[in-house]
Protein backbone atom coordinates (compact mmCIF):
# COMPACT_ATOMS: atom_id res chain seq x y z
CA UNK A 1 0.00 0.00 0.00
CA UNK A 2 1.11 3.45 -0.95
CA UNK A 3 0.28 6.17 2.08
CA UNK A 4 0.69 9.80 1.65
CA UNK A 5 2.05 11.25 5.22
CA UNK A 6 0.39 14.31 6.12
CA UNK A 7 -0.36 17.25 4.03
CA UNK A 8 1.77 15.09 1.20
CA UNK A 9 0.39 15.32 -2.59
CA UNK A 10 1.06 11.95 -4.70
CA UNK A 11 0.03 11.62 -8.09
CA UNK A 12 -0.20 8.29 -9.24
CA UNK A 13 -0.31 7.24 -13.26
CA UNK A 14 -1.14 4.21 -14.60
CA UNK A 15 -0.46 3.12 -18.33
CA UNK A 16 -1.63 -0.21 -19.92
CA UNK A 17 -1.04 -0.14 -23.92
CA UNK A 18 -1.82 -3.84 -24.73
CA UNK A 19 -1.37 -7.14 -22.62
CA UNK A 20 -2.92 -9.01 -20.17
CA UNK A 21 -2.98 -7.04 -17.25
CA UNK A 22 -4.15 -6.84 -13.62
CA UNK A 23 -3.55 -3.66 -12.06
CA UNK A 24 -4.27 -3.41 -8.45
CA UNK A 25 -3.13 0.28 -6.93
CA UNK A 26 -3.50 0.59 -3.04
CA UNK A 27 -3.55 3.75 -2.13
CA UNK A 28 -4.16 4.91 1.39
CA UNK A 29 -3.76 7.69 3.80
CA UNK A 30 -1.66 8.38 7.19
CA UNK A 31 -2.51 11.61 8.29
CA UNK A 32 -4.65 14.40 8.11
CA UNK A 33 -5.00 16.76 5.05
CA UNK A 34 -3.52 14.58 2.23
CA UNK A 35 -4.32 14.51 -1.55
CA UNK A 36 -3.94 12.03 -4.09
CA UNK A 37 -4.94 12.12 -8.25
CA UNK A 38 -4.40 8.87 -9.45
CA UNK A 39 -4.80 8.81 -13.53
CA UNK A 40 -5.11 5.50 -15.39
CA UNK A 41 -4.83 5.21 -19.31
CA UNK A 42 -5.44 1.87 -20.96
CA UNK A 43 -6.14 0.76 -24.75
CA UNK A 44 -7.41 -3.07 -25.29
CA UNK A 45 -6.66 -4.95 -28.40
CA UNK A 46 -8.70 -7.52 -29.87
CA UNK A 47 -8.47 -11.20 -28.06
CA UNK A 48 -6.70 -8.99 -24.60
CA UNK A 49 -8.06 -8.37 -21.43
CA UNK A 50 -6.87 -5.87 -18.91
CA UNK A 51 -7.79 -5.43 -15.48
CA UNK A 52 -7.44 -1.91 -13.47
CA UNK A 53 -8.42 -2.08 -9.55
CA UNK A 54 -7.92 1.23 -8.27
CA UNK A 55 -8.44 1.36 -4.09
CA UNK A 56 -8.44 4.20 -2.28
CA UNK A 57 -8.34 4.10 1.72
CA UNK A 58 -9.40 7.31 3.38
CA UNK A 59 -8.87 6.53 7.06
CA UNK A 60 -7.23 9.77 8.06
CA UNK A 61 -9.61 13.75 8.09
CA UNK A 62 -9.61 16.23 5.70
CA UNK A 63 -8.44 14.27 2.73
CA UNK A 64 -9.00 14.67 -0.79
CA UNK A 65 -8.87 12.06 -3.91
CA UNK A 66 -9.44 11.25 -7.47
CA UNK A 67 -9.47 8.83 -9.60
CA UNK A 68 -9.89 9.09 -13.13
CA UNK A 69 -9.83 6.72 -15.83
CA UNK A 70 -10.19 6.12 -19.40
CA UNK A 71 -9.87 3.30 -21.80
CA UNK A 72 -10.14 2.55 -25.55
CA UNK A 73 -10.87 -0.82 -26.76
CA UNK A 74 -10.93 -2.31 -30.44
CA UNK A 75 -10.77 -5.90 -31.88
CA UNK A 76 -13.10 -9.04 -31.41
CA UNK A 77 -12.69 -10.02 -27.69
CA UNK A 78 -11.11 -7.47 -26.46
CA UNK A 79 -12.22 -7.06 -22.65
CA UNK A 80 -11.70 -4.21 -19.95
CA UNK A 81 -12.73 -4.63 -16.45
CA UNK A 82 -12.45 -1.26 -13.98
CA UNK A 83 -13.27 -1.74 -10.38
CA UNK A 84 -12.51 1.31 -8.52
CA UNK A 85 -12.68 1.13 -4.99
CA UNK A 86 -13.41 3.86 -2.11
CA UNK A 87 -13.05 3.18 1.47
CA UNK A 88 -14.32 6.43 4.18
CA UNK A 89 -13.52 5.17 7.96
CA UNK A 90 -15.56 6.46 10.57
CA UNK A 91 -12.47 8.63 11.55
CA UNK A 92 -12.15 10.65 8.25
CA UNK A 93 -14.44 13.41 8.31
CA UNK A 94 -14.39 16.22 5.71
CA UNK A 95 -13.08 13.92 3.24
CA UNK A 96 -13.38 14.99 -0.28
CA UNK A 97 -13.69 12.00 -2.84
CA UNK A 98 -14.83 11.19 -6.45
CA UNK A 99 -13.93 8.35 -8.96
CA UNK A 100 -14.88 7.99 -12.85
CA UNK A 101 -14.28 5.41 -15.52
CA UNK A 102 -14.96 6.13 -19.52
CA UNK A 103 -14.25 3.93 -21.96
CA UNK A 104 -14.46 4.13 -25.77
CA UNK A 105 -15.62 1.19 -27.58
CA UNK A 106 -14.07 1.69 -30.93
CA UNK A 107 -15.41 -1.72 -32.67
CA UNK A 108 -17.93 -4.76 -32.62
CA UNK A 109 -16.91 -6.81 -30.29
CA UNK A 110 -15.14 -5.21 -27.69
CA UNK A 111 -16.48 -5.26 -24.00
CA UNK A 112 -15.46 -2.82 -21.33
CA UNK A 113 -17.04 -3.69 -17.50
CA UNK A 114 -17.47 -0.78 -15.18
CA UNK A 115 -17.81 -0.45 -11.33
CA UNK A 116 -17.18 2.42 -8.90
CA UNK A 117 -17.88 1.59 -5.62
CA UNK A 118 -17.93 3.58 -2.57
CA UNK A 119 -18.50 2.45 1.31
CA UNK A 120 -18.71 5.33 3.34
CA UNK A 121 -18.89 4.79 6.98
CA UNK A 122 -18.92 8.35 8.09
CA UNK A 123 -21.44 11.36 7.56
CA UNK A 124 -19.27 14.08 7.94
CA UNK A 125 -17.99 14.62 4.99
CA UNK A 126 -17.67 16.93 2.17
CA UNK A 127 -18.42 14.90 -0.79
CA UNK A 128 -17.91 11.26 -2.58
CA UNK A 129 -19.20 10.39 -5.44
CA UNK A 130 -18.20 8.22 -8.90
CA UNK A 131 -19.34 8.09 -12.13
CA UNK A 132 -18.74 5.51 -14.97
CA UNK A 133 -19.82 5.51 -18.83
CA UNK A 134 -19.18 3.28 -21.83
CA UNK A 135 -19.76 3.99 -25.41
CA UNK A 136 -18.69 3.48 -28.90
CA UNK A 137 -17.62 5.76 -30.87
CA UNK A 138 -19.76 9.08 -32.04
CA UNK A 139 -20.97 8.68 -35.62
CA UNK A 140 -22.04 12.62 -34.99
CA UNK A 141 -18.39 13.55 -34.32
CA UNK A 142 -16.73 11.59 -36.82
CA UNK A 143 -19.56 13.27 -39.28
CA UNK A 144 -19.27 16.35 -38.31
CA UNK A 145 -15.21 16.43 -39.05
CA UNK A 146 -15.99 14.65 -42.33
CA UNK A 147 -18.13 17.01 -43.48
CA UNK A 148 -15.56 19.65 -43.30
CA UNK A 149 -12.89 17.66 -45.18
CA UNK A 150 -11.40 15.65 -42.65
CA UNK A 151 -10.78 12.11 -43.55
CA UNK A 152 -11.98 9.44 -42.03
CA UNK A 153 -9.32 7.48 -40.67
CA UNK A 154 -8.39 11.02 -39.46
CA UNK A 155 -11.26 12.23 -38.23
CA UNK A 156 -11.12 8.79 -36.08
CA UNK A 157 -7.44 9.76 -35.32
CA UNK A 158 -8.74 13.46 -33.97
CA UNK A 159 -12.09 12.02 -31.61
CA UNK A 160 -9.69 9.02 -29.78
CA UNK A 161 -6.63 11.53 -29.34
CA UNK A 162 -9.58 13.94 -27.80
CA UNK A 163 -10.92 11.46 -25.60
CA UNK A 164 -7.47 10.64 -23.89
CA UNK A 165 -6.16 14.41 -24.17
CA UNK A 166 -7.53 15.88 -21.27
CA UNK A 167 -6.18 13.15 -18.86
CA UNK A 168 -2.95 12.41 -19.88
CA UNK A 169 -2.25 16.06 -20.03
CA UNK A 170 -2.67 15.78 -16.07
CA UNK A 171 0.02 13.77 -16.25
CA UNK A 172 2.36 17.20 -16.56
CA UNK A 173 5.46 15.73 -17.61
CA UNK A 174 6.47 17.04 -21.29
CA UNK A 175 8.22 14.09 -22.51
CA UNK A 176 5.77 11.31 -21.15
CA UNK A 177 3.04 13.33 -22.52
CA UNK A 178 4.20 13.22 -25.97
CA UNK A 179 5.31 9.69 -25.76
CA UNK A 180 2.13 8.37 -24.69
CA UNK A 181 -0.56 10.09 -27.38
CA UNK A 182 2.06 9.06 -29.92
CA UNK A 183 1.79 5.50 -28.34
CA UNK A 184 -1.78 5.55 -28.42
CA UNK A 185 -1.95 7.28 -32.68
CA UNK A 186 -0.05 4.13 -32.99
CA UNK A 187 -2.55 1.51 -31.28
CA UNK A 188 -5.20 3.36 -33.23
CA UNK A 189 -3.07 2.67 -36.72
CA UNK A 190 -3.48 -1.20 -36.28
Amino acid sequence: RVKVCGRGVLKHVVVSLGGDVRICPDLGFSGEGGHIDAYGVYFTDAGQHQEHRPYVAHTEPHCYSRVTYKGALQGKDAHSVWIGDCLIREAADDTDTYELNRNLVLTEGAKADSVPNLEIENGEIKGAGHASATGRFDDEQLFYLMSRGVAEDEARRLVVRGFFAELINQIGVPEVVDHLMATVEAELAK
